[in-house]
């Protein structure tokens, strides 16, 4: 059994809607030392590719230190697509926010943005970014995401 210690480990749980094709059961492991984390993939020097899941652990220090409160959560689907970050505004997910993170805004696929939506409509996006400052709002086929840095979230 995983333990969490709120200084070393976290674990995001998946967040459990309506949709049938979602993976429920397995959680997500963060720990809050980005030089262990690198140290344990033997990502030494780091690659590009390795940026994007650091970020993650940063931004979801940035969600816990201003939204304490507010479980955060992850999404994904049987097909693969995943969501970084899930925020419910309320008990009956009528109002879903999302935070995707990526390294390089350019590369973002809103495939998993559009599936998630199909599910949960209302809410806002997010995609973090370093390049997201000053953060700014951005067409994704039909939907509106704010580009912005993890200090700009205000879900």
């Amino acid at each position: 059994m995983l333990w969490e210690n709120p200084h070393a480990i976290k674990l995001a749980r998946p967040f459990r809607g309506e949709g049938k094709n979602e993976l429920v059961k397995q959680p997500k492991v963060y720990a809050f030392d980005t030089d262990f984390v690198s140290f344990a993939h033997g990502w030494d020097p780091l690659r590009q590719e390795d940026m994007g899941i650091l970020r993650e652990y940063l931004v979801l220090e940035q969600l816990q230190a201003h939204f304490p409160d507010m479980p955060v959560r992850f999404w994904r689907a049987k097909q693969g697509r995943e969501m970084a970050f899930v925020l419910a505004q309320s008990r009956d997910h009528v109002d879903v926010d999302v935070v995707e993170c990526k390294w390089n805004s350019g590369t973002f696929d809103p495939a998993a943005l559009d599936t998630f939506r199909t599910y949960y409509p209302k809410g806002r996006n997010y995609l973090v970014s370093p390049s997201g400052s000053p953060g700014y709002t951005k067409m994704f086929g039909s939907h509106e995401v704010r580009v912005c840095t993890p200090t700009e979230l205000h879900p």
